[in-house]
């Protein structure tokens, strides 16, 4: 059975930091590229972050880049957001993904509220 599950979501004041994980089971996780995505209240799911197969390779949203860091460890079957210098603009549930090379499999966790208020 396929699980994706976030912990670390919490209130947190602007400029402080979080770090999300993910755990994942149930399916071949160096396989699966994973991603970090996130929807506010009112607004569309938005992507946030994405790291390659390996680790070699990771990418990031305009409006994080600078701030947040993506990371994963294929022993561990994990893959953290840590972030940073966090804005109320940054609040919302956030989501772990995994695709597989030929998005022939797609895998969502259930989410983790965050939430940047003073």
């Amino acid at each position: 059975q396929v699980q994706l599950v976030e912990s670390g979501g919490g209130l947190v004041q602007p400029g402080g930091s979080l770090r999300l994980s993910c755990a994942a089971s149930g399916f071949t996780f160096h396989y699966y590229i994973m991603k970090w995505f996130r929807q506010a209240p009112g607004k569309e799911r938005e992507w946030v972050a994405s790291v390659t197969r390996d680790g070699g390779v990771k990418n990031y949203a305009e409006s994080v880049k600078g701030r947040f860091t993506i990371s994963r460890d294929n022993r561990r079957k994990t893959v953290s957001l840590q972030m940073n210098s966090l804005k109320v603009a940054d609040t919302g549930v956030y989501f772990c993904k995994a695709e597989n090379i030929g998005m022939t499999n797609e895998y969502w966790g259930q989410g983790t509220q965050v939430t940047v208020s003073s």
